[in-house]
């Protein structure tokens, strides 16, 4: 089983995949509300129009897996971007793929407490992975006719374990 190391989510990194969402200095910045907020604008390209779909929000609360973390499944939404954005105030691990997942091809990526990401249409990913802790994410996806969730159940030979060393300490919030 391949071991991978996961790295830090960067803009440039990730951009084969999708966008990170993240009140950074290369944001658009707008004060707004009298100047007691700044807007952030346009951080990510919200892709839910195909076959009638609209934007829908959710929160997904999400227990943490069990380690060592092995890769065992990947989706992907063929209609739709899909985008996370973490409300807990902790670390997670983004897990993608650029084509049909294989042990070459999935890259793991630790993002901050204060980053999203946006997946692209028909990007491989893995679902949300909390680390240490249950925690909540703000989610922006389709709803909408068609059928836009493919999963794929890796081959034993397939899956990908995530290198515990690179991760922070289980049942501990960094």
């Amino acid at each position: 089983m391949k071991c991978i190391i996961p790295q830090p989510l960067n803009a440039a990194r990730f951009a084969p995949y999708g966008d990170v969402i993240h009140a950074s200095g290369a944001a658009q910045r707008t004060a707004i509300n009298h100047g007691f907020a700044t807007r952030f604008t346009d951080l990510a390209e919200i892709d839910v129009a195909a076959e009638q779909g609209r934007p829908q929000i959710s929160l997904f609360r999400t227990a943490p897996m069990k380690r060592p973390l092995i890769i065992r499944l990947m989706e992907r939404h063929p209609l739709s971007s899909q985008a996370f954005y973490p409300l807990s105030a902790r670390p997670y691990l983004v897990v993608v793929a650029a084509n049909a997942p294989s042990p070459s091809d999935i890259k793991a990526f630790l993002a901050g407490p204060d980053q999203g990401v946006n997946y692209r249409p028909g990007v491989w990913h893995h679902f949300s992975l909390a680390l240490g802790e249950t925690s909540d994410f703000l989610v922006i996806d389709r709803k909408g006719p068609g059928e836009n969730l493919e999963e794929i159940e890796l081959a034993p030979d397939q899956c990908v374990e995530i290198d515990d060393g690179a991760l922070p300490p289980a049942g501990q919030t960094p």
